[in-house]
């Protein structure tokens, strides 16, 4: 392919000229169908020679017919030639219509030709999308094959499902009266059980409801009851407490006015032969000072009860500056004899108006006027930083000599190791001398006779000083522990 042959026209377009010939002599010359697709074409065979014929006589028009040779055929002749010639310009319109008919009908020819040309053409390409469409049928005959296939394959299961569902089917008739029976006798028996559960609930309701009548009733009895005792308690409260503020304020009545009494009759009366020290702080009301500044008497007494196991096995007690006699109530009510002296005539004097057992002295005077060993326990509280520091060493040797052996002395001072005393506490009272530390008061203990000493911390600073608990522990316990301490030794 592609080589030019002796003629030099290429094989390519030799074949489309010998297809487009062929195309043209079947349309020519149709066949009566095409298959397999029918479609009838028009049969042009006779038209082409009723052409033939036509053309043929159109030609003899004006020609003369041959005769043979001879003188008169040639007169003849002559004689048509000049007579053609004559009609010449007569039929010259018939030959000019007759050619023009022919070229018509052969104008028609080629179209009709070129028609059947069309028509095979759309007959091939109706006959390829026919098999393609056949194909595409067979196809998709042969998908559907399969998909019944597999569609029947699919329900086959369900076949005997069907087959039970159309068994329960027929017996459904059979199955629904037996279910009616059935609920027809569980509603009979339902309601009869309805029945019986509601009368045995009314019956439940009406014994609760006479229970709850009976409960309601006794509880408003109990209430009303209780009413009337907490009332009456109440009113026993109010009226014990009527009662004990009149016993406190006719009892302050009565000290302020014995108070009066005392310092009058002092006034009037003579002065003793043995005239007493005078109190370092006459100068005030020294018990109005100590109820402000030191604590009330349940505060004082509260505190003091740390001194009570100490002193619970003595048979003769002396407190050193009794004051209002917390420490001699306190051994009062654990049994233990106790005394107590004091400077102060008011101080004394609300001791004897409780009862307690207090004499006005000086210390140095009391203590030396008693014998040795006379005493089993000595207690002095907030006093030492009252006494000149050159004193301090006799009454410890004053206190050492009246003890008998084994007898117990407890000293209460200020603490000089805890700095928050300097800035609140000890400086507040104008008749303290100077703090006393407390290795100095162990010295003087042993120095005259006392062991076995022991000091405690008392009164923590933070508690009355909150900010305090902001600082280290061990720094905090060093510099700022107890407000006050305890130094306690006995007699060996």
């Amino acid at each position: 392919m592609g080589v030019e042959d002796g003629g030099g026209i290429r094989t390519e377009e030799l074949a489309s000229v010998i297809q487009e010939i062929r195309s043209r002599v079947r349309a020519r010359h149709p066949e009566t169908s095409i298959a397999p697709y029918a479609i009838p074409l028009p049969d042009l065979m006779p038209l082409l020679h009723a052409r033939d014929a036509a053309e043929a006589k159109a030609s003899a028009i004006g020609s003369v017919n041959p005769r043979a040779g001879g003188a008169l055929n040639a007169i003849i002749q002559l004689v048509k030639k000049a007579v053609a010639r004559a009609l010449d310009w007569h039929v010259r319109e018939q030959v000019e219509f007759n050619r023009n008919t022919i070229l018509c009908v052969q104008a028609t020819l080629e179209a009709l030709g070129e028609m059947n040309h069309t028509l095979a053409l759309l007959a091939d390409r109706m006959n390829s999308e026919i098999e393609s469409a056949r194909r595409e049928r067979d196809d998709a005959r042969a998908k559907s094959i399969a998909l019944l296939a597999e569609f029947e394959r699919s329900i086959a299961p369900l076949r005997g499902e069907i087959r039970e569902l159309k068994d329960i089917r027929l017996h459904w008739t059979e199955w629904r009266q037996s279910w009616e029976r059935k609920l027809a006798i569980n509603e009979i028996q339902f309601l009869r059980s309805v029945a019986d559960l509601q009368g045995a609930f009314q019956h439940r309701a009406t014994l609760m409801e006479a229970n709850f009548r009976d409960i309601v009733k006794s509880q408003h009895a109990d209430y009303l009851a209780a009413l009337d005792r907490s009332g009456d308690a109440l009113q026993k409260l109010l009226w014990g407490e009527i009662a004990k503020s009149r016993a406190d304020f006719e009892k302050l009545i009565h000290l302020e006015l014995r108070l009066i009494r005392q310092r009058s009759a002092a006034a009037v009366t003579s002065a003793p032969t043995v005239a007493l020290p005078s109190a370092p702080h006459e100068a005030f009301d020294y018990g109005r000072f100590a109820e402000r500044f030191r604590g009330g008497e349940e505060y004082v007494r509260e505190r003091q009860k740390f001194y009570v196991p100490h002193f619970a096995a003595c048979g003769e007690v002396l407190d050193i500056g009794c004051g209002r006699g917390e420490f001699l109530e306190l051994m009062r009510e654990a049994g233990v004899p106790a005394r107590g002296i004091d400077l102060s005539g008011e101080s004394v004097a609300v001791c004897l108006g409780k009862g307690l057992d207090a004499t006005q002295d000086d210390l140095f005077t009391h203590l030396a006027s008693l014998p040795d060993g006379s005493l089993d326990g000595i207690f002095s509280s907030q006093v030492v930083e009252h006494i000149e520091p050159d004193r301090l060493p006799e009454m410890i040797r004053l206190a050492a000599a009246k003890l008998a052996r084994g007898g117990v002395l407890a000293l209460e001072t200020p603490n000089p190791g805890c700095l928050a005393i300097f800035a609140t506490h000890f400086y507040l009272d104008p008749t303290h001398h100077r703090p006393i530390p407390h290795a100095l008061l162990s010295f003087y203990m042993e120095e005259f006779g006392l062991g076995g000493v022991e000091v405690h911390t008392l009164s923590p600073a933070v508690e009355s000083m909150p900010s305090l608990a902001g600082l280290p522990e061990d720094f905090r316990e060093a510099f700022f522990g107890g407000l006050d301490y305890a130094i306690i030794g006995r007699k060996l």
